[in-house]
């Protein structure tokens, strides 16, 4: 009896390693290893190495509890192109969250404690960092990226290393404005004032935007540009523009984040542009089948060149990314 007892547990032994030997080393246990990649962007390509500075995965069990949360910080690693998390958990039904760029440059903060055994994947609601004066909210300083995933996760009671891969999701957009005075005349930096207003500060675990106070963005970067060109064609030989950089949250076709522009010495509004609705102008062909929410979504860069006569908004056309739109209709301004 005993010999018999010995060739079963030996035999299962040899069945259990001869299954995977090709996936783990050697051992009965089961693991799952989380890549993770960043291409929901307008180019398809995996920005992940490149782009995620730090990642925070959060395990939840079948009852939607915290299971388990692993952070990785170390960028060396995170640009590593075979990064991923290994996770050895029993078998069941998990949900898997991933928050990338959380705790970055006093940018966005977790609202929750993050309590294992007690945090609900309802309470992982994420809030950008905001200053207050005199009650309103604004945002003057540069954003870290940050990134959203999340995916289900069926954990099977058979040995071997499962690979499973998670595509995130990029929420901040860098926007750069240029005011390109045609006329010539130099421009002075203290003459304008910048803002984006929306309401983009508070995401509820699955990436929508929660309720939440209108923020104020203000440029974090400002610069005066100056070019000279010997073009005889062209109406000015030099150029003099300025150019304001923001970094803002995610963007929603549905509710425009809107740009103005001011004289700073009169509080004049020189102009105002709905920036989601003018973004979705420039689409174009290889994109036209793409949802307008997607195509913002991919999108994380924008680029606006506003022309001015005299400190007069010239509102019958706008550069894009560098595509030329004309404007007919004027009712925006």
């Amino acid at each position: 009896m005993a010999t018999l007892t010995m060739v079963a547990v030996v035999s299962t032994f040899l069945s259990c390693t001869r299954s995977h030997i090709f996936e783990y080393e050697g051992d009965c246990e089961v693991y799952y290893d989380i890549r993770f990649k960043y291409d929901y962007n307008i180019k398809y390509a995996d920005a992940f190495a490149n782009e995620v500075r730090s990642l925070a995965l959060y395990i939840f069990d079948e009852d939607d509890i915290l299971f388990e949360k692993i952070v990785a910080t170390d960028k060396e690693e995170l640009s590593k192109e075979d990064f991923h998390i290994r996770l050895g958990l029993p078998a069941g039904e998990y949900t898997l969250l991933a928050w990338g760029g959380l705790g970055e440059e006093e940018s966005f903060d977790m609202l929750a404690d993050e309590e294992i055994g007690k945090t609900s994947i309802e309470q992982m609601q994420v809030r950008m960092q905001r200053t207050y004066d005199e009650g309103k909210a604004y945002r003057d300083k540069d954003l870290a990226p940050l990134f959203h995933g999340m995916m289900k996760l069926k954990v099977v009671s058979e040995p071997g290393t499962y690979k499973r891969t998670m595509s995130l999701m990029k929420n901040t957009n860098v926007v750069r404005v240029v005011l390109h005075e045609m006329s010539g005349h130099a421009m002075d930096i203290e003459s304008f004032a910048f803002e984006i207003t929306d309401h983009s500060g508070l995401y509820d675990y699955d990436n929508t935007r929660l309720d939440d106070e209108v923020i104020t963005y203000k440029p974090w970067y400002i610069e005066e540009i100056y070019a000279d060109f010997d073009e005889p064609s062209t109406r000015s030989t030099n150029i003099n523009a300025v150019m304001a950089e923001f970094t803002i949250g995610r963007m929603m076709a549905t509710e425009s984040p809107i740009l103005r522009v001011l004289n700073s010495q009169t509080g004049e509004q020189i102009l105002r542009l709905p920036l989601a609705e003018y973004m979705l102008l420039i689409k174009g062909n290889y994109h036209k089948e793409m949802g307008d929410q997607e195509y913002l979504d991919r999108q994380d860069e924008y680029s606006l060149t506003l022309f001015l006569d005299g400190g007069e908004w010239m509102s019958t056309q706008i550069v894009i990314n560098g595509w030329r739109v004309v404007i007919n209709d004027t009712g925006l301004n």
